[in-house]
C-alpha cells in the first residue's frame, strides 16, 4: 500500500481514496498535508453531492460537472470554497445519473432501502440521486437522516466478549434548496463519558462525542436535541464512540466442532446463532474461516438452500455467504476438507472465524432519533426518512 504522502524532486503527492477511486493532488509549495487530506476529502464528498454517487462509472458520467466544480472551487491552485451552499449558484451543468432514479425501484433493500419504524420503504436510489436533481423532481424535498454504526469485536474461543468497540455517526443528505432549523432529538435518557451510571441498562450511553461546527448544542446537554441549518447534500452532524460495555449481547455467536474422520479428512462442525430480535434480520453475512495449508477440496452440508460455500485456494480460507440471516434463529454448516498429509499442529490453523454483515434497523449502542423537526414549517410536502444500519468493521471469532 502506497503512503498517502510521497514526495518527487520537488512535487510533494497526497491522496486519499474514496469510492474505488484515488484523488490525487500535487503542490510545489510548502502546505500542510492534513489540509490536503481535508480539501480532498471535501472534494469527494462534493462530488458525491453533484453525482449523486462515487464511482468510475459517475465519474465517467459526469466529467464536464466534475470539471465546472474543480474551476469553482480552485483558482489557479488557491482553494477558494467547498461549500455545496456557495457554489450551487454556480454550478450549470446537469449531472448525469448512473442509475436513474425510480421511485418504485424497491429491489436492493440495504442502508437506503430497510423499512422505516412507520413500515415505509425509501427507494434504494432516492438518497444516492445527485442534489441538482429536485429541480427535475418537480421540487420535492426530502431530508434522509442515518445513524450508521460500525462494530469491532473479539470473542474467545469459550465464548467469552473480550473486546467491543463501536464507532457511529449521524448523517444528514438534504435534497431542500433552502432549508431553515432542524432540530433533531436523540434518546431522553442519552448520555456521554464513562463515568455515567446506566441504571438498570437503560440509559444509552457513549464514551466520546464530537460535533459538526454548524450544529448549535443549547438544548443537548437538557433535552439531547441538535439544532442545524444544513446545506444542500450531505454531511456527518456527529461521530461517537463507545468501548467495551455494549447495551446488549453481540448480535452471533458461533459454536464450532473440529475433529479430524477415520478418512484423514478435517470435519468442522459450524453453528452460527443470530441473537437479534425475532423481528429483526442480518443480511449480507459472510463468515471466512481460515483453513490448513495444504487443503484441495471441499464437500460441504448446509441447513438451508439459500446458503454457499466456497473454498479459496489462494486466500486459504472458507468463506460461508448467508444472504439473509432472521434474529433468534441459528444455522448450521459441516465442511469436510481434503487435506494430505493432516496432522494435529496443522489443524490448529483453523480460524479464527471473521464475520461480515449488515444489519438493518439497528444500532448496537441504542441510540434512536426521538424527532426530526423544521422550524418555522416548510411549505409544500416534506419526506423524512430516518435509517438505523450496523455493519460489522472487524468481527473475530476464536476457536
Amino acid at each position: 500500500m502506497c503512503s498517502v504522502l510521497q514526495a518527487h524532486k520537488d512535487l510533494h503527492f497526497v491522496h486519499v481514496r474514496q469510492g474505488g477511486l484515488y484523488w490525487v493532488a500535487t503542490t510545489t509549495a510548502d502546505t500542510s498535508p492534513f489540509t490536503i487530506i481535508e480539501f480532498l476529502n471535501r472534494l469527494t464528498a462534493l462530488v458525491k453531492d453533484y453525482c449523486g454517487s462515487l464511482s468510475e462509472k459517475s465519474v465517467q458520467m459526469n466529467f464536464a460537472l466534475i470539471y465546472e466544480l474543480l474551476d469553482e472551487v480552485v483558482d489557479y491552485g488557491y482553494i477558494q470554497t467547498t461549500s455545496s451552499d456557495v457554489l450551487k449558484n454556480f454550478i450549470q451543468t446537469e449531472a448525469v445519473s448512473s442509475r436513474p432514479f425510480n421511485l418504485f425501484d424497491l429491489s436492493n433493500v440495504s442502508l437506503f432501502g430497510a423499512e422505516t419504524q412507520q413500515s415505509k420503504v425509501a427507494p434504494s436510489s432516492a438518497a444516492t440521486r445527485p442534489i441538482q436533481s429536485s429541480r427535475e423532481q418537480g421540487g420535492k424535498n426530502e431530508i434522509f437522516v442515518n445513524v450508521i454504526e460500525r462494530m469491532s469485536v473479539v470473542i474467545g474461543s469459550n465464548g467469552i466478549l473480550m473486546k467491543a468497540d463501536v464507532e457511529g455517526e449521524i448523517r444528514v443528505k438534504c435534497y431542500m434548496p433552502s432549508c431553515s432549523e432542524m432540530r433533531i432529538g436523540l434518546n431522553e435518557e442519552f448520555s456521554i463519558g464513562k463515568s455515567q451510571l446506566r441504571g438498570y441498562g437503560a440509559t444509552v450511553r457513549v464514551d466520546e462525542c464530537s460535533f459538526h461546527q454548524a450544529v448549535r448544542l443549547d438544548e443537548f446537554d437538557s433535552h439531547q436535541i441538535l439544532r442545524l441549518c444544513p446545506s444542500q447534500g450531505e454531511q456527518t452532524v456527529m461521530q461517537y464512540h463507545l468501548s467495551d460495555d455494549l447495551p446488549s449481547a453481540p448480535p452471533f455467536r458461533l459454536f464450532p466442532a473440529i475433529e479430524r474422520d477415520s478418512g484423514g479428512r478435517l470435519l468442522m462442525y459450524m453453528k452460527l446463532r443470530c441473537d437479534l430480535s425475532p423481528k429483526s434480520a442480518a443480511i449480507n453475512v459472510s463468515a471466512t474461516i481460515p483453513v490448513p495449508k495444504g487443503s484441495v477440496s471441499l464437500s460441504q452440508e448446509l441447513s438451508s438452500p439459500d446458503q454457499s460455500a466456497e473454498l479459496k485456494l489462494q486466500s486459504r480460507a472458507i468463506v460461508w455467504q448467508i444472504p439473509r440471516f432472521p434474529g433468534g434463529t441459528q444455522l448450521s454448516a459441516l465442511f469436510k476438507l481434503e487435506v494430505p498429509g493432516l496432522s494435529s499442529a496443522s489443524m490448529l490453523e483453523v480460524g479464527p472465524v471473521g464475520l461480515n454483515f449488515e444489519l438493518p434497523k439497528f444500532t448496537a449502542t441504542g441510540l434512536q432519533i426521538r424527532f426530526l423537526r423544521l422550524s418555522p414549517v416548510q411549505p409544500g410536502p416534506l419526506q423524512r426518512w430516518v435509517r438505523y444500519v450496523t455493519h460489522s468493521d472487524s468481527y473475530t471469532i476464536r476457536v
